[in-house]
């Protein structure tokens, strides 16, 4: 049996991804900040009790990342999936919510940082030897195309698109570092998706969102790592 572990697995995209893969019939491994807290993962556990695991997880804490690789020892994950993203206090469709120049809210840029570049890395670095370990060596971690600056055509959001320029960089990094282990490092845009975080506005629901994703990781070899995908197969601009 395939094992995914995936971030901030208790709503949004990562629960939508939860769902697809249980379909498939894959051990998940859900992180949570506050698992107790999780009434939808929760649910969904309690229906596919042998396949889903479900573990606390505050990717804005080292401590807790460092934590979580201890539980984990020894256990193989063919898919690692960094969902958890912090696009910042107000969403993009409130006022104020597209980040304009002369209102940054520098301590709400630093949490997004933590979360946003710090978070998948360390999650990366501690989980290696578990990535190894895994048949299909794939780290996923998803970015957004406010972090193309080939594409940057609109200004504004400069908190949220230097966090997942970052995580680009460091995912095209990854790719190389790692290649000789045939580990696959992909960032992956889901789309503009109406969840929590992306607004009622969004251009796709959280279904065309991860089942987009789930085809483009499943069919994802090595020559493809370093690559900036959609969820739909496509390529951006770095």
């Amino acid at each position: 049996m395939s094992t995914i572990l995936i971030t901030g697995a208790n709503r949004g995209l990562g629960l939508g991804l939860v769902e697809e893969y249980a379909k498939d019939g894959w051990k998940i491994i859900a992180t949570s900040r506050n698992p107790n807290n999780s009434d939808e993962l929760l649910e969904l556990a309690n229906k596919n009790e042998n396949n889903i695991e479900i573990l606390q997880l505050d990717v804005e804490d080292l401590k807790s990342i460092s934590d979580l690789s201890q539980v984990l020892q020894n256990t193989p994950i063919d898919v690692l999936a960094n969902v958890a993203g912090y696009y910042g206090k107000k969403i993009v469709s409130e006022p104020g919510g597209l980040q304009e120049f002369g209102s940054t809210d520098y301590e709400d840029w630093q949490r997004i940082i933590k979360v946003n570049i710090f978070g998948p890395m360390k999650i990366c670095e501690t989980l290696i030897n578990n990535i190894e370990l895994g048949n299909d060596k794939k780290i996923i971690t998803l970015s957004s195309i406010i972090g193309s600056i080939g594409g940057n055509d609109q200004g504004m959001m400069y908190a949220y698109r230097v966090s997942k320029a970052g995580v680009n960089a460091i995912m095209r990094s990854m790719a190389i570092d790692l290649k000789d282990k045939g580990i696959i490092c992909i960032p992956l845009h889901p789309g503009w998706v109406r969840t929590d975080m992306g607004g009622p506005n969004a251009d796709i629901d959280t279904k065309t969102s991860v089942e987009g994703m789930k085809r483009v990781i499943d069919s994802l070899s090595i020559k493809d790592s370093g690559r900036y995908m959609v969820y739909d197969g496509s390529e951006l601009p770095w």
